[in-house]
Parts: structure tokens; C-alpha cells; sequence
């Protein structure tokens, strides 16, 4: 059993999922970190470099840096992801590795919202490797309400919205009107914005979630922070 089952502190979850990834990571080959990642053009080692650019940038780095990119997001966070790739993949690897327990995010509080992105990008690179990961049920159910409740990195309020979400295997649960189930992981990635995990639920409430998910939100996947 995964050593961060139960853990009800929100820094505490993004840095046990932080380390769960740089651990299911550490054994690719090449052909892997080059692997499309769920995220439109990137790969995943460029994910990886992501998340290390998110926990390496506090509000006035963030700032600083919208403002050399005139206030591109997009633009802005994909400098950052550069910034952080390395010589290797492995190189990169150790990058992140070494924010695992980084307090660190774009804006304060919000800290739910962070551990979205570990989560998220998690399943970004694993799904398309083949990887199996067992998340703690509370951090899951942490980010699932998150994303119910606000509009935050992502439009994912606006998603759920009308919407009664339940999850299968465990007490997530929100909203009124046509059901959508299914595990709470694949209700998070949907509410993400990532429609392989459409596949995975169902509902009467189906048809209309998944025409949200699949609708061009106009930001890039990955610019979340």
C-alpha cells in the first residue's frame, strides 16, 4: 500500500505524488521520454520539465516573467518548460526530483490546485507509457472537488456545470442534473479537459460532459501554471 494513503495535508499530497512520478519515471528509455504525452506537442519529458517549472516559479518570478512575455500565458509557461530541460531526459528527471518537496506555485494558496497538476500531468505521461498508479482517495477527492467548485488552471467548473458527478470508488460526488459516473481519477481528468478519459464514465449526463471536454478551451493543456 502506497505510504501516502490518508494523507489529509495538500502539501503533503502534491509532494508524495510528485515523488510517486519521479519513481515510475526513473527506469524509461529514450523511445518512452519521447513519447507523445496527453498534452497537445509535448512529450514526456517536456511534462516533466513543466511541473518542475511550477514549483520553481513563486508569484514574483511569475509576474516578472508574464510581463518579459507581454502577458502571453502560453508563451510565458512554455519558456519556463524550456528552461527547464536539461542535457538528458535523466538530467531533467533529477530537476524535478529535486522539487518534489517544493512549496513553491505562481500563487498562494490554492494549494489543491497544485496537487491537480500533479495528478494530472501524472496521468499525462503514465497513460501513455502503460503505467499503473494507485493515488491516495483523499488527494483525488481533493482535486475532484476542487475542480467542480472553481474555474481556476482550467475551465473545469464550467465543465461539470448541470451536471450530477459521482464517483465509483469513493464519496466524490457533486452537482445536480443528468448523472455522469465513474472513478474519481477519470472524473478529474475529464473535468481537465482530457477526453481519453471519457471512455472510462457514463451516465445519462454523458453526451453533454463529453462535448465540453472535447470543446477547444482556447489555452494550451499544459499552461495551467
Amino acid at each position: 500500500m502506497p505510504v501516502w494513503i490518508g494523507v489529509t495535508d495538500s502539501w503533503q499530497a502534491v509532494a508524495a505524488e510528485r515523488a510517486a512520478l519521479v519513481a515510475d519515471l526513473g527506469d524509461l528509455g529514450e523511445a518512452d521520454w519521447r513519447a507523445p504525452s496527453l498534452c497537445d506537442g509535448l512529450d514526456v519529458e517536456e511534462v516533466v520539465a513543466h511541473l518542475t517549472a511550477g514549483a520553481s516559479s513563486g508569484p514574483l518570478r511569475w509576474l516578472a516573467g508574464l510581463a518579459r512575455c507581454r502577458f502571453d500565458v502560453d508563451r510565458m509557461v512554455d519558456v519556463r518548460l524550456r528552461e527547464q530541460l536539461d542535457r538528458t531526459p535523466e538530467e531533467t528527471l533529477r530537476r524535478f526530483r529535486g522539487v518534489v518537496d517544493s512549496r513553491t506555485a505562481p500563487t498562494r494558496g490554492n494549494v489543491d490546485a497544485w496537487l491537480g497538476e500533479a495528478v494530472v500531468h501524472g496521468e499525462d505521461v503514465r497513460r501513455p507509457l502503460g503505467i499503473c498508479h494507485a493515488y491516495a482517495p483523499a488527494a483525488l477527492e481533493r482535486v475532484a472537488r476542487f475542480y467542480a467548485a472553481r474555474d481556476f488552471t482550467v475551465p473545469s467548473k464550467r465543465r461539470a456545470a448541470g451536471l450530477r458527478l459521482e464517483a465509483s470508488d469513493g464519496p466524490f460526488a457533486s452537482g445536480k442534473g443528468p448523472l455522469v459516473r465513474g472513478r474519481t481519477v477519470d472524473l478529474v481528468l475529464a473535468m481537465a479537459g482530457r477526453p481519453v478519459a471519457l471512455d472510462n464514465l457514463e451516465g445519462p449526463g454523458l453526451p453533454t460532459f463529453a462535448a465540453r471536454v472535447v470543446a477547444p478551451s482556447g489555452r494550451a493543456p499544459y499552461s495551467a501554471v
